[in-house]
Parts: C-alpha cells; structure tokens; sequence
C-alpha cells in the first residue's frame, strides 16, 4: 500500500501537537518551518484534520492548531482516514474471467482468492493503525523528545 507523502506529515504533525503543553498550539508556519514543509499545502492537510474533529484551529497572533481531544483518543487510523479517504486500495476487477485465460463461470462462484487476501490485509492494517493512538505513539518516544519538540516549535520547553 502505498500512501501519499503527505500521510507523514500530518502524522508527524499530529505527533507533535501532541506533544505540547495542553492549551498550546502551533501555526502551520511553525510546524512547516519545523519539518521543512510548504506552508500552503500543510495548511491544507491540517484544515482536513479539524474537519475531522482530529484538531482544532484558532486565528490570531497567538492562533494555531492543537488537538481536539486527548491523544488517547485519537487513533492513528482517525488521521490517515482524515487526509486519505475509506476506500480499500484493492479493487478486485474479475480478470480472472477475462481474456484468453478466462475461467468458466462456474469456477468463479466463490469469491476471488486473491481479493480475499487482500482485503485481509487492509483489515489487518486497519486494526492495527486503529489500536494505536497518539498517546500509544508519545510513550515510545526518547524522554527527551517532547522538551525538544516544544522547544523547536513553540521556543518553550
């Protein structure tokens, strides 16, 4: 499976917001300067993620964004989905009944093995992103990475 770029950086971003001090938030200038991303097209992703109820957005000279919610409540699986969409990236088109190796209609009553096993592991990549929150993601972090974190980003440890 393969995710646009930009499932990393609001990952990432995510990851950090939640790592600020609560009540503290950081602009996309902040955050496109702290990973070196272009400002406009990160302003874009994150207005996804408070329309997914994932962060929210103040404006002003002390505006940003912050989480929403604790990010023990907020799953890996909430901010993929928010920027990427529900749809499986496996869509299982019959070939198998198609062409010159076309099965018979009767062989393919049942469905196809390999839709099967891929769906299989969209659903095990779901289950996993989704047992897995911001909080899960923080406790594996060096302790030293959050006092970094709001350092780089906000100037405060």
């Amino acid at each position: 499976m393969k995710l646009p770029v930009s499932t990393e950086w609001v990952l990432h971003c995510a990851t950090s917001l939640a790592q600020l001090d609560p009540g503290t938030g950081a602009s996309t200038a902040q955050l496109a300067r702290y990973y070196d991303l272009p400002a406009p097209y990160l302003a874009k992703q994150l207005k996804t993620l408070v329309r997914a109820g994932l962060l929210t957005a103040t404006t002003g000279p002390r505006g940003g964004f912050r989480l929403a919610r604790p990010a023990s409540e907020i799953t890996l699986l909430q901010v993929v989905e928010a920027v990427d969409g529900t749809s499986p990236p496996y869509e299982c088109r019959e070939i198998r009944r198609r062409g010159r190796g076309a099965l018979p209609a009767e062989e393919c009553r049942r469905t196809c093995v390999l839709a099967e096993k891929m769906a299989d592991a969209y659903e095990a990549w779901r289950d996993s992103l989704a047992g897995t929150t911001l909080a899960d993601i923080l406790a594996t972090l060096p302790p030293s990475a959050p006092s970094r974190t709001r350092l780089g980003l906000t100037g405060t440890t």
